[in-house]
């Protein structure tokens, strides 16, 4: 169900049911995720971003299919809204050989270049500079292609965020840099980590564009970017996004992490009432949401089975895909 892209003009009915599908996609089968983890079916620990979604959408929609992303290892949302394979995706979860990185990636490293998605990471901030390195061979080539680099509050720390800032800034790369500000860097919240919270501010000094969004509100991320890709694809150079948001499920794996103190579940309630998937729900008629629910279920029924039918990697692929 992954969003096709036309040249043809549409309606605000059919981005309103493209959008809800997209979120409702993504939310779902995180769900599942969250199901089948405790079973030990799945091999790989799994950052979910339930109720982030709505970041994820806003940006990839309006990208065409020459567009790139980079993402956290928290990336089922990313990978999902710019078109990667769900099945492969539920593969790859369960160490299967027909996974998007042939079962030896796990949750934090899906990569579908098919869709050109250029991997996730599990080390903070490194696919920031990985977006800017391959924005400047887009440039060079003349694609006209941009590179959506997705990270997270923490990565705003890591050097290789103010370099990567000032090199594309310097030469004017087509990077679009989304931070998705959870408020927290595991269980340490940014008060904690930060002299001070203006993130938008500091990358302003580099002559940046930078808007702040108060929350995950899908739509007014989507025009954002779509009003802002037509300049950046003719050398108008990169913006940055800051999206609050706040993910309703614990750091890691598929629980809850509020009787630990670190969070508060008042916060939650109140992040729950600007749920961007029920938001986008709500714009529907119920019929046409019903329809789109049912082939949702479907898709991730059919991923589902394709991952558990599907085998291991033989032993002798130990020694592939590796340098030495």
């Amino acid at each position: 169900m992954a969003a096709k892209k036309t040249d043809k003009p549409r309606s605000a009915g059919a981005d309103a049911e493209r959008l809800y599908a997209a979120l409702r996609r993504i939310r779902r089968a995180e769900e599942e995720v969250a199901r089948i983890y405790p079973t030990d079916k799945i091999k790989s620990p799994v950052h979910l971003s339930i109720g982030q979604e709505g970041v994820a959408v806003g940006v990839c929609d309006p990208l065409e299919p020459r567009d790139a992303v980079s993402g956290t290892y928290r990336g089922h949302a990313t990978y999902l809204a710019k078109g990667g394979s769900l099945p492969a995706m539920m593969a790859e979860l369960y160490g299967k050989d027909t996974g998007c990185a042939r079962g030896k990636g796990g949750s934090m490293h899906l990569i579908d270049m098919k869709a050109n998605v250029l991997g996730t990471s599990a080390v903070v901030g490194t696919t920031v500079p990985v977006a800017v390195g391959f924005a400047m061979a887009q440039k060079m080539l003349g694609t006209g292609a941009v590179v959506a680099c997705f990270m997270g509050d923490g990565a705003t720390e890591e050097g290789c965020f103010p370099e990567s800032l000032n090199f594309a800034a310097l030469h004017k790369l087509p990077v679009i840099f989304v931070c998705e500000n959870n408020g927290f860097a595991i269980h340490e919240p940014i008060a904690k980590r930060q002299a001070t919270d203006k993130i938008c501010a500091r990358v302003a000094t580099y002559g940046i564009p930078a808007k702040r969004f108060a929350d995950s509100d899908t739509k007014a991320i989507r025009a954002h970017v779509a009003k802002a890709l037509p300049k950046m694809r003719k050398g108008g150079g990169p913006i940055f996004l800051e999206c609050m948001t706040w993910r309703w499920r614990e750091h890691v794996g598929p629980g809850e992490d509020y009787d630990a103190g670190f969070r508060s579940r008042s916060t939650l309630l109140k992040w729950q009432k600007k749920d961007p998937v029920a938001i986008a729900g709500r714009a529907l008629p119920a019929a046409v949401r019903a329809k789109i629910d049912a082939a949702v279920e479907a898709e991730i029924a059919a991923a589902v089975k394709f991952a558990e039918d599907s085998p291991f990697p033989a032993v002798q692929e130990l020694s592939t895909d590796v340098f030495a």
